[in-house]
């Protein structure tokens, strides 16, 4: 019976590339020069530090080029607020990795409208798709890919 699943990831080398590419950036503009600003990447998150928060604004924009450059989508991104100091500033930016269970379900209810002949299942943080022709399956893509998630989705396992 063919199936595929439906399973949101980030490629994390080209995150850590993305955030090398970033810092190297940051060392070499001027408007950085003499500031104490850096990227983290450590266990799925980044960590961004400078003296004001300013200028965690504009090191977002350079994180963003990079990874665009890198083809890694910035839907992933959770960005939370800036905290502030006195004589810094930091903020966490999460890597969403896997789809959420309310998401999952609300794929699979919209795939039981469409009224399509195909069975859905969640598998932990992934969602399997089968069917019994492969024009069903492409017809569920297609009907997933007019919907916007709130995170970057990828269809992969395509099997016959």
């Amino acid at each position: 019976m063919p199936s595929f699943d439906i399973v949101s990831e980030a490629d994390l080398q080209e995150v850590r590339n993305a955030v090398d590419q970033a810092n190297r950036e940051i060392g070499t503009r001027f408007d950085f020069k003499g500031v104490k600003a850096s990227f983290e990447l450590a266990e799925g998150e980044l960590r961004m530090q400078a003296e004001v928060e300013f200028q965690l604004g504009q090191m977002q924009d350079i994180l963003r080029q990079k990874l665009v450059k890198r083809g890694v989508d910035v839907a992933a991104l959770e960005i939370d607020p800036p905290v502030v100091s006195l004589n810094a500033a930091r903020q966490r930016i999460g890597i969403k990795q896997g789809i959420d269970s309310e998401t999952a379900k609300r794929m699979v209810k919209a795939l039981k409208a469409a009224k399509l002949k195909v069975q859905a299942q969640i598998q932990g943080d992934q969602v399997r798709v089968s069917g019994k022709q492969r024009d069903d399956l492409q017809a569920a893509i297609a009907l997933l890919r007019q919907s916007d998630w709130g995170r970057p989705v990828q269809y992969s396992n395509f099997r016959d």
